[in-house]
C-alpha cells in the first residue's frame, strides 16, 4: 500500500491524561490533560510539523487539546470514535490500551487522512455551551413535569412545582442569554435572520444551528447532510435493494431540523407539497418528515451560501 508522505499523529485523550503516538515511530509521549500541559505538548508537536493530528471525541475531555491546537494552527481532526473503532477493527486490532489506541489513531491519520476543518472559534464554543446547556435544563424540567403528574403526596407536588417553575425561568434566561450573544456578532444575526425567515424555524432553533452547524453554507449539499445526520445511505448487494437509512451525524441539529420540518409541513405551501408528494409515494409520516428535513437542510444551506432568504421553487401547476 502506498504511504503518504509526512508526519502523522493520534492522541488518546482521557479525563487525566493524553497518549501520543507518531506514526511509524515506536516512541510515544503523554501529559496530564491541564491546560499548562497540554499547551506545552502542542508546541512539540508543532516542531514535528505534522501533515494531520487525530484525536476522538469524548465527550469534552478533548476541549484542552482543542483550544491549544487552534491557538498553534496545529492541523487537529476530532475524530468519530465509532468511525476509528471500526477501522481498528477492519485491520484487526482487537487489544485496547490508551497507547495502542494511539498508535490506532496514528494509522488512522495517514490512512483514512479525515479531512480538516476548521476548528470553532471561541465566540462559537461559547454559544454551543449556552445552546447545551439550555437543553440540558429543558431536559430537566421535562422529567420533572414528568413527575409531577405522577406524585400523589401533596408536599411533593408543591416541591415539584416550584423546582419546575425554577426552571422554566431558568430557560427564559438562557434564551435571553443566547439571543444576546447572537445579536453582538453581526454575521450571527444576519444569518439568524436568513434562518428565521422559514415558517417553521424560531430564535431556538436558528441558535441551534448556528452554534451546532457551523459548517452551513460552506459546504456541498451531500456533506451538510452527512454532518446533520440525514444522509440517506445505500443498503444494496447483489440483487437486494435494500432500505436506506440515515446513520450518524450531529444528534442535536438532526433533532432540531426535524422539528423544523414538522412545522414546515404545516405552514408552508412549498414543504407541505413535499410532504404530500413523499405520502403519495407510500413513505411512512416519520420517513417523510425525515425527506423533508433533508430537503430544508439542503435549502437552508443554499440560503446561506448566497445570502438570501427563503424562496422555495414554485409549486407544480398541477399539484398546487
Amino acid at each position: 500500500m502506498h504511504q503518504a508522505p509526512g508526519v502523522y499523529i493520534g492522541i488518546d485523550v482521557s479525563k487525566d491524561r493524553l497518549e501520543v503516538a507518531v506514526e511509524g515511530s515506536p516512541a510515544s509521549l503523554a501529559c496530564h490533560n491541564r491546560e499548562a500541559e497540554v499547551a506545552a505538548l502542542v508546541e512539540q508537536l508543532v516542531r514535528l510539523q505534522p501533515q494531520r493530528v487525530v484525536c476522538e471525541a469524548t465527550g469534552g475531555y478533548e476541549l484542552n487539546l482543542v483550544l491549544a491546537a487552534v491557538e498553534a494552527g496545529l492541523p487537529l481532526v476530532v475524530a468519530n470514535p465509532r468511525q476509528v473503532r471500526d477501522y481498528a477493527r477492519a485491520t484487526g486490532q482487537r487489544a485496547k490500551t490508551d497507547r495502542l489506541d494511539a498508535q490506532v489513531l496514528a494509522r488512522y491519520a495517514r490512512v483514512v487522512a479525515p479531512p480538516l476543518r476548521p476548528l470553532p472559534e471561541a465566540q462559537t464554543r461559547e454559544l454551543e455551551a449556552w445552546v447545551t446547556r439550555r437543553r440540558q435544563v429543558v431536559g430537566l424540567l421535562a422529567m420533572e413535569k414528568q413527575r409531577l403528574l405522577q406524585a400523589r403526596t401533596p408536599a411533593i407536588q408543591a416541591s415539584l412545582e416550584g423546582l419546575i417553575q425554577r426552571l422554566q425561568e431558568e430557560v427564559h434566561t438562557l434564551n435571553q442569554r443566547i439571543q444576546a450573544l447572537i445579536e453582538q456578532q453581526q454575521a450571527w444575526s444576519a444569518r439568524k435572520r436568513l434562518l428565521t425567515s422559514v415558517k417553521g424555524i424560531g430564535e431556538t432553533i436558528a441558535a441551534v444551528l448556528l452554534a451546532e452547524l457551523p459548517e452551513l453554507g460552506r459546504l456541498p449539499p451531500k456533506q451538510i447532510a452527512a454532518l446533520a445526520g440525514l444522509a440517506p445511505f445505500n443498503f444494496d448487494s447483489g440483487q437486494l435493494r435494500g432500505q436506506r437509512h440515515i446513520y450518524g451525524g450531529r444528534a442535536s441539529v438532526r433533532c432540531a431540523l426535524y422539528q423544523a420540518a414538522q412545522v414546515a409541513c404545516r405552514f408552508e405551501p412549498y414543504m407541505q407539497h413535499l410532504y404530500q408528494r413523499f405520502i403519495a409515494q407510500h413513505k411512512p409520516h416519520k420517513v417523510a418528515i425525515t425527506a423533508c428535513a433533508r430537503h430544508l437542510l439542503v435549502m437552508l444551506n443554499a440560503m446561506l451560501r448566497d445570502g438570501q432568504p427563503w424562496n422555495p421553487p414554485p409549486i407544480p401547476a398541477q399539484a398546487a
